[in-house]
């Protein structure tokens, strides 16, 4: 994989560009050579009634940082990538502010990956532990 930092961001934010990722005002913000990071604001809009976020948007943001990476990490442009499926421990509330998924794989296969995204705060405190499942076709 040619690793470019700057090109593999620019990348990521622009196919999110009318999205769902857009919508939620997700922004990939850092990737390593074996990480990919993004962020989303905590705010009314991704509440849910009671003023914390929503566990469905944490598992908006953590599928999405785990598609990506999956384009990523898999270094190859002529496949799709869909998730099959996703579990989700939700540790702890967030009202307002940032979190930050980070996701990582934990296996990759030739037509099927496991990944790991972990959801924190500002504080670098847990908020969700996220589990996805993906398949290239």
């Amino acid at each position: 994989m040619n690793f470019n930092k700057e090109e593999i961001l620019k990348q990521c934010n622009a196919i999110s560009k009318n999205t769902l990722m857009e919508t939620l005002e997700i922004e990939f913000i850092d990737v390593t050579e074996t990480s990919l990071t993004a962020r989303m604001p905590v705010t009314s809009r991704v509440h849910q009634p009671d003023g914390v976020l929503h566990g469905g948007a944490s598992v908006a943001l953590a599928e999405s940082v785990g598609s990506a990476c999956a384009f990523v990490f898999l270094d190859s442009k002529n496949v799709k990538v869909r998730g099959i499926e996703i579990s989700a421990n939700h540790i702890k509330s967030i009202r307002d502010g940032f979190v930050y998924a980070t996701a990582s794989i934990i296996h990759k296969g030739r037509s099927t990956q496991l990944w790991q995204i972990k959801i924190v705060n500002t504080e670098n405190e847990l908020i969700s532990l996220v589990k996805l499942t993906t398949i290239t076709i």
